[in-house]
């Protein structure tokens, strides 16, 4: 098989959450360009017109689901309605995420269960939903978009920390009982990531320079690069990677 055959997604049917952010809508324009038929599951439908041209774009369908992944009950119905426009998802990307950025003292108990009913319960309810039709075909990538933050202690990150740290373990106990249905399950953890927002928050100097200074590269992510990694754990080139949970951070937790 040719390289490039390995990292195609062809005919693979895709289901990415927070299809419209920055990342997401990237992560949706690059498994299209690679093959992928998307179902987007955002907030509501009309953010995600334009990564639906994207897809389009590229020549694949686009379905959009809008779903508020802190209801479990609205996320059991978002799940339910992509396998019935899809049959059997292929990929799931678990790329929605909330982030709210408070000490210890000051996170409030609603904060903290919105942050784990969105980073953490809604990626093991789509799992859950999805897994029996890739064992049944004997084929499925699951690719979790975790944090640094999971792996790395940063103040001001309590509630984001642990639910994604929880993705990070939820990540390799689903491995250890897919695998046997080949199914590749695996976490991506990025450093700080340019989209809109990230440019926002962390373009200004006084905010971004301290990370900045910690980071051998020098630099943060783009969107694009998280993409990349996820387009890999979602093809046949990444099928002997199981339950990693690999850092996209330009060295910053190596030192």
């Amino acid at each position: 098989m040719a390289w490039v055959e390995r990292f195609s997604v062809a005919g693979k049917r895709a289901a990415v959450t927070g299809a419209a952010g920055g990342i997401g809508s990237q992560i949706c324009g690059v498994l299209a360009e690679a093959g992928a038929d998307i179902v987007g599951i955002d907030r509501d439908v009309d953010v995600q017109t334009d990564v639906a041209a994207l897809v389009r774009g590229h020549g694949r369908s686009f379905h959009a689901v809008a779903c508020d992944l802190s209801d479990a009950a609205d996320t059991a119905r978002a799940a339910a309605d992509c396998l019935e426009h899809f049959g059997t998802v292929d990929i799931l990307v678990n790329n929605a995420g909330v982030a709210v950025i408070e000490p210890l003292g000051e996170i409030s108990v609603e904060t903290w269960d919105r942050t784990m009913a969105i980073n953490l319960r809604a990626p093991f309810q789509l799992a859950q939903a999805f897994a029996p039709g890739m064992a049944a075909q004997k084929s499925g990538k699951i690719v979790n978009v975790s944090s640094q933050a999971s792996i790395i202690a940063i103040e001001g990150h309590c509630s984001y920390s642990a639910s994604k740290g929880g993705l990070n373990m939820l990540t390799k106990v689903m491995m250890s009982e897919l695998a046997r249905h080949n199914i590749q399950v695996n976490a991506v953890c990025p450093t700080i990531i340019l989209t809109p927002l990230g440019e926002k928050i962390w373009g200004d100097p006084a905010k971004g320079k301290p990370m900045l200074d910690r980071t051998p590269l020098g630099r943060f992510g783009k969107p694009v690069e998280v993409a990349d990694l996820v387009l890999f754990l979602s093809s046949s080139a990444s099928d002997l990677i199981n339950g990693d949970c690999i850092l996209i951070d330009a060295g910053f937790s190596s030192i």
